[in-house]
């Protein structure tokens, strides 16, 4: 319990310390978003060919009126609120299409960082411990056609294997079938509300909406992870305590689990954590291709409309998110390896 209340601390501090990150962030996506070509009051209303009243209206609508720094402050004001103010695309409040879109997301990149846990880590292993061998050589083959081969062109290939030539997967149209109906929503996790209705058929559905975009995230990140894996299994597995585990007669796959894997899991915490923000942010390209609702695909269509309000609140979700991995990732920390709270 006192480790544990050391790595509360601990994260706490952290916490604290990231503010001026997280402010950093505000301002400079703010500067940002300023200073790119392009004027949304000239977009929003109907194309270059308005009035300029109508411009002036809709830059007045969106306080693009006021000198830079008075647009910064009251944005600032804003956001201490809890106001990250109103999409031109939507029409609606920005926390609201953030909170709509945010479980499909973090649905999505759950699963697919599960899916690369579970296929890196034996992978890992196994390479470390037949260094040299075709095993050896076959996974970092692996591990390098997955880091050159992007996202979008894995997500197309599974596509065109699973869903056109052998029929095993359903349309690529998003989080279930458009004929389908949704469960309530009360956690916005489609598996799991299908579950808390008790609908089987919906869960499975849903499912294998999930399956194709989720690998297609997992091939490229299941890199990194089993790297690490198979690093911090060669350093563990040549220590001293694995050859005194191994002199007193301790069964091999104890040794290998008990012993290396757990002292080797703590890089692979760290990356993990990484890898998941950066999942979460980056998988713009999978939801466009599945046609995923997910913040990423939303932010993106903000941009490219220059729509300032969801950009930026996209930006400082994303930030928060990392702040929050990290934290968790101390907490993990100090519970796989309490010695780390003691430093």
């Amino acid at each position: 319990m006192a480790a544990f209340g050391a790595t509360m601390i601990r994260a706490g501090r952290r916490f604290l310390s990231s503010l001026p990150a997280l402010f950093g962030v505000l301002v400079f996506t703010f500067l940002l978003m300023r200073v790119l070509p392009g004027d949304p009051a000239v977009f929003f209303a109907s194309g270059p060919n308005a009035g300029k009243e109508e411009i002036e209206a809709i830059r007045k609508q969106m306080g693009l009126n006021k000198p830079v720094p008075d647009q910064l402050m009251l944005y600032l004001y804003d956001v201490g609120r809890g106001n990250l103010g109103r999409s031109m695309m939507t029409g609606q409040l920005v926390t609201t299409d953030l909170r709509e879109r945010l479980p499909a997301s973090l649905e999505l990149t759950f699963t697919a960082l599960l899916i690369a846990l579970v296929s890196a880590v034996p992978l890992g292993v196994l390479a470390a411990l037949k260094p040299g061998s075709v095993i050896d050589h076959g996974v970092r083959l692996f591990c390098a056609l997955g880091v050159c081969v992007p996202t979008f062109v894995s997500g197309l290939l599974l596509i065109y294997v699973f869903y056109y030539l052998l029929g095993l997967a359903p349309d690529p149209t998003g989080r279930v079938d458009i004929f389908a109906s949704l469960p309530p929503s009360r956690t916005g996790f489609l598996l799991i509300d299908f579950l808390l209705a008790g609908d089987f058929e919906g869960w499975w559905a849903a499912f294998r909406q999930l399956i194709l975009p989720a690998v297609s995230m997992a091939l490229f990140v299941i890199a990194p992870l089993a790297r690490i894996t198979r690093a911090s299994m060669l350093v563990s597995l040549g220590s001293d305590f694995v050859r005194t585990a191994r002199s007193v007669g301790l069964p091999w796959w104890r040794v290998v689990i008990t012993y290396a894997l757990r002292n080797a899991i703590l890089p692979v915490i760290t990356i993990a954590g990484i890898v998941f923000s950066t999942m979460l942010g980056a998988n713009v390209l999978v939801e466009k291709v599945f046609s995923w609702p997910g913040v990423a695909s939303y932010a993106l269509d903000a941009l490219l409309s220059s729509d300032y309000a969801p950009v930026q609140g996209f930006v400082l979700l994303m930030a928060s998110v990392f702040v929050i991995v990290n934290l968790v990732v101390d907490v993990l920390y100090g519970i796989a390896d309490p010695r780390v709270t003691i430093g």
